[in-house]
């Protein structure tokens, strides 16, 4: 009770989308330490207002698009008060005083007024008939319309007059898109994707007036027709006004807050009332006002944080694409698309197959996008550019898409991904199908891949389907798709990006977990199982002689050394450097398979051999027998360096051009051992015939007569990746130096979880090229920082077992009694 009394009173008004998502980040962090008040001016509980058009065309019912129904209120202790307006702020006293003449006192306040629609101030523009699109009332007067009436004019060719239209159509109404300038949708499409769109639409039976001013809107009782400068007239029973919006501000003005275009903010979402925070569409934040979802959900964050008196993160604006789908048609653009001087562009057009495609590009770099009717890459581009990556070293297909996607995702029109059936399996690795995706997207209200993984598990494993998993989500909740946040953290522990933290421990020489989650404030002093494992990474990387790994931080295949199997029983690997193997070690292998009663022995395809169905508690054991026959772990379980497949090479193959083999081996004995940020894998092929498959490989070698071709950034897989080459050098000591300083490279500078195939396309391959071929001095300075933890990461964690080390992770737990 005593707590209860303590709890400062909260009030939110504006029941939407950016003030409720404050509320759910604040319940998160702290849901005990306000009594919590919402006005909304509507007679509904939080609702995605981007499906309106959905419930529009009847596709969906209000029901479908209720984020946050009355139980969830109920649940949290929200008071609700549906359908009452806030007349007036009493700041002085801390009253909201509402439209039935109530005063609501308040410690805090968040105000979320959102914007308002812009009605054309023609005459007849207050006739009955001439409505906005703007709210479930709209909406329904739309449709009731659309029972009695056969005509009707949208004045409006941006997004939701689009939307508006196609929804009438559907209703059976003859629609007319009335635009005032040539092209539709200006703000988001060039010339070229307009008249596509357009065209499009025409074919699906819109009427449309380009370069027409509405002059007035005719009608006595209602409305009956539009009359342009012109002088023509056009029939109309309904007339729907989408011509943009404003941030609703004339609460926070009359309450004496300052405002120019909309409630001004600082970086923490405080207005100049240090007791009024304000997030949304009603918002100018550094000179800017947004109306997509992610910015006003990356604000919901932020002002959640200072609520909840942790003070650590900021807004600093955001960097917004817009992916959306108009009457079925997918749309993409995102930054400066209209190219200026000194811009150079990238078009690839198929009128035919309705596809359209333009990058603007300055000096190598992506400055805008607009794609039309192909927008699965739409991600990767706004990646590159909100990153500033050179493109430099794939410019030449750059418009053919993102070529670490599979064909699951760049398939032909049949197989896209939303024209998959419900029953289709996305994620693999959880075994999660479109359906549920889209069901969790619809019903649970979720706008981004990590709500998505947090609900559904998909993407959340190996990540080969985030591609699939995004395309998903961009098409179900069109522009309400939160691409990525401006900067990414770690997780939620913590504001700080991946980068921030590897200079972080870098630069302040921090060598513990404790240090790293001190200096940097995390918000959870033990951290969680997504920061903790990448720490120690990050700490074992930089520090090798001085951080002792923490096994507890790791996964637990790394700690069993074993790959867990689906009956609880463990695989085990032995490594065969180079895939060469004795006849002792295959008989040592063969001993211990029967002597503990393996399941079933197979040939990977490294090369090597598996051992399936072995019991936890016989780990050790069989770990001694293989030691003892001079065998060392395989590391086939961990984020480390797996296998180097090779060829038989010049000593046996009439084809070869050097010794493949015995290169292989000497550099999986150089790297063995080494922790990396995802599981490695190297390839030595004898000749360029391949066989070795080393160009799909993150490190592969092909040996050519006059020398070595080094290739990287290679992946096989559901995601297939062709590597680049990095350099051709003549002699072995040459591709182990480079070999080496590449890992090194690798290892202190790509993120936990990522592989070399995402890294290079993050950074460019310029960039590794310039930091291995530019110098020599820093490259032997990469190999040397590597070989040194080498020193530290060759002990074979297998024979340590054996000899009793950490024997509590294989002892069975006994039942008492």
């Amino acid at each position: 009770m005593e707590s209860f009394m303590k709890r400062q009173k909260l009030i939110l008004i504006g029941n939407g989308m950016a003030g409720v998502r404050t509320l759910e980040e604040l319940l998160k962090l702290d849901a005990a330490q306000y009594d919590i008040t919402v006005f909304g001016a509507e007679p509904h509980p939080n609702y995605n207002r981007i499906m309106l058009s959905p419930v529009l065309s009847q596709e969906k019912s209000v029901e479908d698009i209720i984020l946050n129904d009355l139980v969830w209120y109920a649940s949290n202790g929200i008071r609700l008060l549906m359908g009452r307006k806030v007349t007036r702020i009493d700041r002085a006293r801390r009253l909201v005083i509402a439209d039935d003449g109530s005063e609501t006192p308040y410690d805090r306040l968040i105000l979320a007024t959102g914007s308002s629609p812009f009605v054309i101030p023609v005459p007849g523009s207050t006739l009955p008939g001439v409505i906005t699109f703007r709210d479930i009332a709209d909406v329904d007067a739309m449709l009731a319309a659309s029972r009695s009436y056969r005509h009707a004019v949208v004045i409006g060719g941006g997004l939701l007059g689009l939307e508006a239209a196609n929804g009438l159509a559907k209703q059976g109404m003859d629609v007319t898109v009335v635009h005032l300038l040539d092209t539709l949708m200006e703000r988001q499409l060039d010339v070229p994707a307009a008249n596509l769109l357009k065209a499009s639409l025409e074919a699906r039976g819109l009427s449309f007036e380009m370069k027409a001013q509405t002059e007035a809107i005719l009608g006595d009782e209602r409305v009956t027709a539009v009359r342009f400068r012109d002088g023509r007239e056009i029939p109309a029973d309904l007339v729907v006004m989408a011509v943009g919006i404003r941030p609703n501000i004339e609460l926070a003005k009359a309450s004496g807050l300052h405002c120019e275009r909309g409630i001004v903010v600082n970086d923490t979402m405080q207005t100049f009332d240090p007791r009024i925070w304000a997030v949304g569409e009603c918002v100018q934040h550094r000179g800017e006002c947004y109306g997509l979802v992610a910015p006003l959900f990356e604000q919901a964050r932020v002002a959640a944080n200072h609520l909840a008196h942790h003070g650590t993160a900021y807004y600093e604006g955001s960097v917004t694409s817009t992916k959306l789908k108009v009457t079925g048609i997918d749309l993409f653009s995102a930054g400066r698309f209209t190219e200026a001087e000194g811009d150079e562009t990238l078009v690839v057009q198929d009128s035919a197959a309705g596809v359209y495609k333009k990058l603007v590009v300055r000096d190598n770099k992506i400055e805008g996008a607009v794609l039309y009717g192909d927008t699965l890459d739409g991600s990767w581009y706004f990646q590159l550019m909100r990153e500033g990556t050179s493109i430099a070293d794939f410019r030449k297909s750059v418009l053919f898409g993102q070529h670490d996607l599979g064909d699951a995702g760049h398939g032909d029109e049949k197989t896209r991904v939303m024209a998959l059936p419900d029953g289709a399996e996305i994620c693999g690795c959880n075994g999660v199908c479109k359906g549920e995706i889209v069901d969790a997207i619809v019903k649970k209200g979720l706008f981004t891949l990590d709500d998505v993984r947090a609900h559904t598990k998909a993407s959340s494993s190996c990540g080969s389907c985030t591609g699939l998993v995004e395309a998903l989500l961009a098409s179900t909740v069109g522009d309400g798709y939160d691409v990525a946040p401006s900067k990414k953290p770690l997780c939620g522990c913590t504001t700080h990006s991946h980068d921030e933290i590897i200079h972080a421990i870098r630069d302040h020489e921090l060598k513990s977990m404790t240090a790293v989650r001190e200096f940097l404030e995390w918000k959870n002093p033990d951290g969680c199982h997504v920061c903790r494992p990448a720490l120690n990474y990050y700490l074992l990387v930089r520090w090798p002689d001085d951080y002792a790994d923490d096994k507890q931080s790791r996964f637990i295949n790394e700690r069993a050394h074993g790959n867990i199997q689906k009956d609880g029983t463990y695989s085990v690997v032995p490594r065969m450097f180079g895939g060469l193997c004795t006849p002792d070690e295959l008989r040592a292998i063969a001993d211990v398979a029967e002597k503990y009663n393996a399941k079933e022995v197979k040939v990977t395809g490294g090369q090597r051999i598996d051992l399936f169905g072995i019991r936890k508690e016989d780990l050790p054991a069989m770990w001694n027998d293989l030691s003892a026959a001079g065998m060392v772990s395989g590391h086939a379980y961990g984020k480390a360096l797996r296998t180097c497949k090779t060829c038989v090479g010049s000593q046996w193959c009439r084809f070869g051009t050097q010794d493949s083999t015995a290169l292989g081996v000497k550099l999986e004995e150089l790297t063995w051992g080494s922790w990396m940020p995802h599981k490695f894998k190297m390839a030595v092929s004898g000749c360029p015939r391949n066989c070795a498959e080393a160009t799909i490989k993150d490190f592969g070698v092909v040996c050519v007569d006059s020398g070595y071709e080094l290739h990287v950034g290679g992946n096989g897989g559901i995601k297939v990746r062709v590597t680049d080459l990095l350099a051709k050098v003549e002699t072995e000591a040459e591709t182990l130096e480079y070999c080496g300083a590449f890992v090194q490279l690798y290892r202190e500078e790509a993120h936990y979880l990522e592989r070399t195939a995402p890294w290079i396309e993050r950074v460019g391959l310029s960039y590794v090229k310039g930091r291995l071929l530019d110098s020599a001095e820093e490259r032997r300075a990469l190999y040397e920082r590597f070989k040194h933890s080498q020193l530290y990461a060759q002990i074979d964690p297998w024979k340590q077992r054996a000899e009793g080390y950490d024997a509590a992770e294989f002892t069975p737990i006994r039942l008492a009694g």
